[in-house]
This record gives structure tokens, sequence and C-alpha cells, in this order.
């Protein structure tokens, strides 16, 4: 299938990798974003893509991005802000929602913003990380976030992550933006197992910044 005949290249990245290097949440990213300079256009190409979401950089050097779900745009998501991250290897990027910082420290790339950015998702917290293995997709209309508790005392949590959209997109197998606002209401650091097997890394920072970090490949 021809995506769009303007993007004669695009790259494909897994990100929150497990620690052998599986898993993890495909990305797409557009390098020359000025191929698609409209929103429409990039709208189009995020759906017949049909990641979880797509990135296009408007500007390398300055790590200007755009990020569009196959539904909608996103004024920041924390998956594509990692894998853009490790990507582009700039120590900030630009955002729609605000300047994110970056790093990279060894295998893991790590962002820094705030949870406020993304929409506010339904966590849900639930008695044992079995009952959130066993839930069924629940039906369009509500973002919900289920989790629970493998290890407390570690910081140790099972989750799992429905957009509710209606776009294709029934569950996400790793949410950034999910991970910040539950570690801005537990208010400590956490090791979260999402999806299939996705890790993702976080730390509350001073002011309110939330720290996100995770491993990520290039798959094509």
């Amino acid at each position: 299938m021809v995506l769009d005949a303007r993007v004669t290249d695009y790259d494909v990245l897994r990100v929150f990798c497990g620690p052998r290097g599986e898993y993890g949440n495909e990305l797409g990213v557009v390098r020359e974003g000025s191929v698609l300079p409209e929103r429409d256009e990039r709208q189009a190409f995020a759906a017949k893509l049909g990641f979880s979401e797509t990135v296009f950089v408007d500007d390398p050097e300055r790590g200007v991005i755009d990020i569009y779900t196959p539904s909608v745009r996103l004024p920041f998501a924390g998956y594509p802000c990692v894998g853009a991250a490790w990507l582009l290897d700039v120590p900030e990027l630009v955002t729609p929602a605000g300047v994110v910082g970056t790093r990279l420290d060894g295998e893991f790339t790590w962002i820094e913003a705030r949870p406020e950015w993304p929409e506010p998702r339904t966590l849900r917290r639930y008695d044992t990380a079995a009952e959130v293995d066993a839930l069924p997709v629940p039906p369009p209309g509500e973002w919900l976030y289920a989790w629970a508790w493998e290890d407390e005392a570690a910081g140790r949590i099972r989750a799992r992550g429905f957009p509710g959209r209606g776009d294709g997109i029934e569950e996400d197998e790793a949410t950034g933006a999910a991970a910040l606002q539950l570690t801005a209401q537990l208010g400590r650091a956490l090791n979260i197992i999402q999806g299939k097997g996705s890790q993702l890394l976080t730390a509350p920072q001073p002011e309110g910044w939330i720290e996100l970090g995770g491993r990520t490949l290039l798959e094509r």
C-alpha cells in the first residue's frame, strides 16, 4: 500500500522495549516533516500507517515535532517524545504543549515533562496484576489506564492502556502520558510493565515535573 507518494522514507521505532529488546510500542517517524506540511495530510498519513502514534519532525536541530494518533493531533505524548529524543539526539524537544527536556543514559532515553500536558486519563486501580491481565477491551468512550501493584515497596506496577477512541487502536502497548499522570498521583518513582511486556520508568522531579524513560530500538 502506498501511504503517500511524497513520503519516500520513514523510520519505525519500538519504544519502551523490555530488557532484551522485546515488545515496545511501534512509532512512525517522518524525519522530513516538510513533505507533508498540512495537518490534514499528516492526519491522513498517520491513519494509513496505523500505529498508536506518528511523529513529524519539523526542525531536527531544534527538536520541533508534531504528533498524531490515527484520529487526532496531540499537543504532547510520552512514547513519541522518548522515541524522537533517541532518534534525534537533541537536548530538548519542542511540542505544542511545551519544551520537553531530554537526556540519554546508557540504554535508556529520558524525557522530562509535565503530567498536565496530555489529556487526563481514567487511572483505575485493581487489586492484583492478574485482574489487570484478565481485563477485556472496554467499549469506546473512555481512555482507561488500568493498573495494579506487583510490588508496592519496590514501586513495580502492572498496567494496560485502552485509548477508547474507536480508531483501530484498542490497546496501547506502552503509554508514557498515563505513566506521567500516575507518577504524579502516587508521588513516587515507578517501574511499570505495560501491555505484553513493555517497560516504562518514571521519577518525580522538582516543581511538578516528571522524568520518563525507556529503551528504544530501530525496527526499520
